[in-house]
C-alpha cells in the first residue's frame, strides 16, 4: 500500500498538468491519441538521455554551470524538441498555434513523470517530499514545455526568416530557463527556496501568458465565434 501511494504521487502531477493545458485549448483540442503518443515518447527519451548524461558527466562533470547548462538542461530540452520537431512539426494534426504547447507539454511531462517515478522508487521518497517535486521539477518541466510549445507554434505559423528565429528560440529559451532552475539548486544550499519559488512564480505568470496569446491565434476561433452567435 504504501508503494502504491508513492507511485500515485509520482503519476499524479503529470497527468494532473497534462489534463490541465490540454484542456486549456478553447478552439480544436487535438487527438488525445496522438497526446498519450507523444507522453509516451517523453518517457523513452529518458534512456538517451541517461546514456548521453552519465557520459558528459564523467568528462566534463564538476563544474555547476556545465552540469546545469549542459549536461542537464542541454542535453533534455535538445531531445525533447528533437523528437518534437521530427514527429508532430509537420503533422497534419498541427493545425493551430496552441497545439505546439499541448505537444511540448506532453513529451515533457513524459520525461517528468518517468524522473519522478524514478526518484520515488530508488530513494524511497516520502508523500511530502512528492509533493514538493510536483511543486517544483515537474511544474518546472510543464512550464519549459509551454515555451518549447509557444514558440514552436509561431515558427510553424511564420514563414521565412521569422519562423526560423521563432524555431530557434523554441530551443534556446526552455534550454535557458532551465538551466537557470538546475544552477539555482546546484549553487545555492541555504535558502535556495527564495529563489526558486519567485523562479517558478514568474514562469508561470510567463506560461500563463504564452496560453492565451497562442489560443488567440487560432484560425478557429472565428468558426467557434460563428457557431456561438448562431446557435
Amino acid at each position: 500500500m504504501f508503494w502504491f501511494s508513492v507511485i500515485a504521487s509520482a503519476l499524479a502531477p503529470g497527468l494532473a498538468l497534462l489534463t490541465y493545458f490540454y484542456l486549456k485549448d478553447r478552439y480544436d483540442q487535438e487527438p488525445l491519441t496522438m497526446v498519450i503518443k507523444v507522453f509516451v515518447f517523453g518517457f523513452l527519451i529518458v534512456v538517451p538521455v541517461m546514456i548521453i548524461q552519465r557520459g558528459l558527466t564523467s568528462s566534463f562533470g564538476g563544474n555547476p554551470y556545465i552540469e546545469s547548462f549542459v549536461i542537464s538542461s542541454l542535453v533534455e530540452e535538445f531531445l525533447k524538441w528533437f523528437v518534437l520537431y521530427q514527429i508532430i512539426y509537420n503533422h497534419s494534426e498541427f493545425d493551430e498555434p496552441y497545439d505546439g504547447i499541448v505537444y511540448a507539454v506532453a513529451i515533457s511531462l513524459g520525461f517528468a513523470t518517468v524522473e519522478n517515478i524514478m526518484y520515488a522508487w530508488y530513494s524511497h521518497a516520502s508523500t511530502s517530499a512528492m509533493f514538493l517535486r510536483a511543486l517544483l521539477p515537474v511544474s518546472g518541466h510543464a512550464m519549459f514545455g509551454v515555451m518549447m510549445g509557444y514558440y514552436l507554434g509561431r515558427a510553424r505559423f511564420s514563414t521565412g526568416a521569422k519562423a526560423k528565429r521563432f524555431l530557434a528560440y523554441s530551443i534556446l529559451i526552455p534550454w535557458f530557463w532551465h538551466g537557470v532552475y538546475d544552477l539555482i539548486l546546484a549553487t545555492i544550499t541555504q535558502y535556495w527556496l527564495w529563489f526558486i519559488v519567485p523562479l517558478m512564480a514568474f514562469l508561470w505568470y510567463g506560461g500563463m501568458g504564452k496560453v492565451y496569446r497562442a489560443n488567440n491565434r487560432s484560425p478557429f476561433r472565428f468558426l467557434k465565434r460563428e457557431e456561438e452567435v448562431n446557435t
